[in-house]
């Protein structure tokens, strides 16, 4: 199952952190509603496996937390994956996400006409921002709080609909000829 585990995990932080970082590479920025749409689909994987396990594994029957457990180890290591390699594309950027992100977030702002105290609250947010995503003991639990709730509810949502074996019923294989 460990094995089940860490493939699945790193098909699925692989697949959320590369289409995020093409997102980000050919757009500049991305809106956060595209990137949960992403991590939805590559923890998808997330039911592949548990239903793999399912299948191959248990014969087509699976009880919900056995298959919840799964789901959660397996989005686990998407979010330990996503970590790591977005950590690897702040090194490799010098650590300017945050910069750019700030200075779009404000822009926003005044581009919304915010000005006067409101608009200088607004650049203490963004500088409190910077000084907090500088430290990676606040960005790491940050980046992995990010992803992991996300997976959370598909491990549950794919635990809750492949205890029922009905549901993507396991293929019967035709017998070899003789």
């Amino acid at each position: 199952m460990t094995r089940l585990i860490l493939t699945y995990g790193l098909i699925s932080g692989l697949v959320i952190i590369a289409s995020t970082l093409a997102l980000i590479i050919a757009f500049g920025d991305g809106n956060i509603w595209t990137g949960y749409l992403i991590m939805l689909v590559g923890l998808s994987a997330i039911l592949v496996g548990v239903k793999q396990h399912r299948d191959q594994a248990l014969g087509g029957v699976i009880r919900f937390w056995p298959a919840f457990g799964l789901g959660l180890g397996i989005a686990v290591v998407a979010s330990l994956i996503y970590v790591a390699v977005w950590e690897v594309y702040l090194a490799a950027t010098h650590y300017s996400f945050m910069d750019k992100y700030a200075s779009a977030m404000l822009a926003a702002k005044r581009a919304a006409g915010v000005t006067g105290a409101a608009y200088a609250k607004a650049v203490a947010e963004a500088q409190t921002l910077r000084v907090q995503y500088a430290n990676p003991l606040y960005r790491l639990p940050e980046t992995f709080v990010e992803i992991f709730p996300v997976g959370l509810l598909v491990a549950g949502v794919s635990a809750a609909l492949l205890r029922n074996p009905r549901f993507l019923p396991a293929r019967s294989r035709p017998a070899p000829a003789v």
